[in-house]
């Protein structure tokens, strides 16, 4: 689950500067550059909010509105999202072999009040830690990124996000509330991500939840904002793009998991 990018506001704007050309500095932006491509090639009409499904007519292919990224210069592997049938199903298989990989959906608008999916893990990381950065990897995850008004973000994280911003020449989102499928921490475990706290997760599944078997989860945007983001923003931001993703390029590992039926509820 490598992050979008650094924010811990405790270094000086030197050391920060020296991190902004260190690969591990560009590979944490990758999440948030993919959205930002994905933004530029489909901007959603207001007047259709709906989430498009994975697979485009005839099952065979990824949905154009799906736009996928990796890291910038190739640093690892990209993880495979191909479209599937699982027991008559179509569906979106995840996999990762030491890899990196996001699907980004742009869409611009106020969230309805629930994002539905099922999703399934088969295949778990094992090593993988979401509370460390050597160990920041995730077989599963679903992603809503959020337009927060920067006067709301703390002037430090504030001061790196536009680091961020100035180094990768994009509009960068300014908070993701991230949905997680864990094999190390319970259900209900949350926080901010390892490189950066404008990226926080709740996992929704985690050691209590045995693999190979679909497990449905209809979540309240709002609710979760305020979890994780209250204390700095009292209303739900508009959303600027949904994602789903997989990665094991830090603990080398691999992993397999299937998401199907992503949509908006009102």
């Amino acid at each position: 689950m490598s992050a979008p990018f650094h924010i811990d506001g405790e270094r000086s704007k030197a050391s920060r500067n020296r991190r902004a050309q260190t690969p591990c500095f560009i590979a944490s932006c990758a999440l948030l550059l993919s959205m930002q491509s994905a933004f530029c090639q489909a901007t959603p009409s207001a007047a259709l909010p709906a989430l498009a499904p994975f697979a485009a007519s005839g099952g065979a292919t990824l949905h154009p509105a799906w736009h996928l990224g990796g890291l910038p210069d190739n640093k690892a592997p990209l993880s495979v999202f191909e479209a599937t049938t699982l027991n008559g199903e179509t569906v979106l298989a995840l996999r990762t072999q030491a890899s990196y990989g996001v699907l980004t959906h742009a869409w611009q608008g106020q969230a309805p009040e629930f994002l539905s999916w099922r999703w399934r893990l088969e295949q778990p990381l094992r090593q993988a830690d979401i509370k460390s950065k050597a160990g920041d990897d995730i077989a599963l995850k679903v992603c809503v990124m959020l337009d927060q008004p920067l006067a709301d973000i703390p002037f430090l994280q504030r001061s790196v996000l536009a680091l961020a911003r100035s180094v990768s020449g994009q509009d960068l989102p300014s908070a993701t509330l991230c949905y997680l499928w864990d094999s190390r921490y319970p259900a209900g475990t949350s926080g901010n991500n390892a490189y950066s706290a404008r990226v926080r997760y709740i996992v929704l599944n985690g050691t209590e939840t045995a693999t190979g078997q679909w497990v449905s989860q209809r979540r309240n945007i709002a609710a979760d904002f305020a979890l994780l983001f209250g204390q700095e923003s009292a209303a739900l931001p508009p959303v600027t793009a949904v994602a789903v993703g997989a990665d094991s390029d830090n603990t080398q590992g691999s992993s397999l998991g299937y998401l199907a039926q992503l949509r908006w509820e009102p």
